[in-house]
C-alpha cells in the first residue's frame, strides 16, 4: 500500500519536476515574453485557422459535386443492370425458340420417339426424373497428406483438394453405371464436355466451378447408386475419402431437374441408300 500511495502522490518523476523548475527559473517556460515571439505565435494561430477554414469551405463546395457523381453512377448501374436483364430474357426466349425449331425439324425426320431420345442424350433439352445426388468437397484440412495410392506420384502439393481428374472419374463412373443425364453445379454435360483444370480451379466447358461440387445424375436411383459405389471409380472416390479426407455424400432422389446445355447443335446422320450411291 505504501508503494501505491507513493505512486499516486508522486505521479510525476522527480527529474521531470526539477527540469521544469529550472526552465521556469531561466524564463524558458510559459507564454512568449518578447513582442516578436508573440507576433510569431499569433501569426501561426491565424495561419492554422485559415487552413482549417479553407479546407472546410472546399469540402462544403465539393460535397454537392461528389453527391451528384455518386447519384449518376448509381443511375448508370441500375440502367446497365436493367439492360442486362432484358438481354438475358431475350437470350432465354431465343434459346427456347431454337429448341422448339430443332424439335420440329427432328420430328419431321419420321423417327418416332428418336428426336426426344437424341435431345436427352445430347443434352440439348432439359430433363427431370429420379436419380442420385453426389456431393464432392475438399477436405477440411486441405493440406493433409496421405499415403494411399489413388493419387500416386501426381506431384500435387495439396492432396486434400478435389482435382479435375477426380471429377472426370466420378462422371465417367456415373455414365458407366447407367446415368442418362449428368450435371455438375448446374452445368449440363454432353458428349463434347471437357473437365479440365486452370491452376487450382476446375473448369467444365471452360466455366470455372467452386466446391462443393454437386453432381446430379438422372437414372434408376437405387441401381445407379449401388452400381457407382461398387465400380472402380466409386472405389477410387472412397479411397480419396479414406486417405485424404475428401468429403463425399451420395443419396437417391425421386425427382432431379437438369437444365439443357447451352449452344448445343444436334445433328443426325442419315443412312446412304444404294440409290444415293449409284
Amino acid at each position: 500500500m505504501s508503494l501505491l500511495t507513493n505512486v499516486m502522490d508522486h505521479s510525476l518523476d522527480d527529474g521531470y519536476a526539477e527540469a521544469a523548475e529550472r526552465k521556469k527559473a531561466d524564463g524558458g517556460g510559459g507564454m512568449p515574453k518578447t513582442l516578436r515571439a508573440k507576433l510569431g505565435l499569433a501569426a501561426g494561430l491565424v495561419l492554422a485557422a485559415l487552413v482549417v477554414t479553407v479546407g472546410a469551405a472546399q469540402a462544403r463546395v465539393a460535397a454537392p459535386v461528389v453527391a451528384k457523381e455518386r447519384e449518376e453512377l448509381v443511375d448508370r448501374i441500375e440502367s446497365e443492370t436493367s439492360a442486362a436483364d432484358k438481354l438475358e430474357k431475350s437470350v432465354d426466349e431465343l434459346r427456347a425458340d431454337v429448341n422448339a425449331r430443332r424439335s420440329e425439324a427432328l420430328e419431321k425426320s419420321g423417327d418416332g420417339d428418336r428426336p426426344d431420345l437424341v435431345g436427352i442424350l445430347s443434352g440439348a433439352v432439359a430433363v427431370h426424373g429420379p436419380g442420385v445426388k453426389l456431393v464432392v468437397n475438399d477436405a477440411k484440412d486441405a493440406g493433409t497428406d496421405g499415403d494411399g495410392r489413388p493419387r500416386g506420384t501426381s506431384g500435387f502439393s495439396d492432396t486434400g483438394r478435389v482435382r479435375d481428374r477426380d471429377m472426370q472419374r466420378v462422371v465417367n463412373g456415373l455414365w458407366e453405371s447407367g446415368a442418362e443425364a449428368v450435371s455438375i453445379n448446374g452445368q449440363r454435360l454432353t458428349a463434347l464436355s471437357a473437365i479440365r483444370a486452370a491452376g487450382d480451379a476446375i473448369l467444365v466447358d471452360n466455366r470455372p466451378l467452386v466446391p462443393p461440387y454437386t453432381v446430379l445424375a438422372v437414372g434408376d436411383g437405387k441401381r445407379l447408386s449401388a452400381g457407382f459405389q461398387d465400380s472402380a471409380d466409386g472405389l477410387y472416390l472412397h479411397a480419396l475419402q479414406e486417405n485424404y479426407g475428401i468429403r463425399t455424400a451420395i443419396s437417391v432422389a425421386d425427382d432431379l431437374k437438369l437444365p439443357a446445355a447451352p449452344s448445343v447443335i444436334v445433328r443426325t446422320a442419315q443412312p446412304i441408300t444404294e440409290k444415293g450411291t449409284s
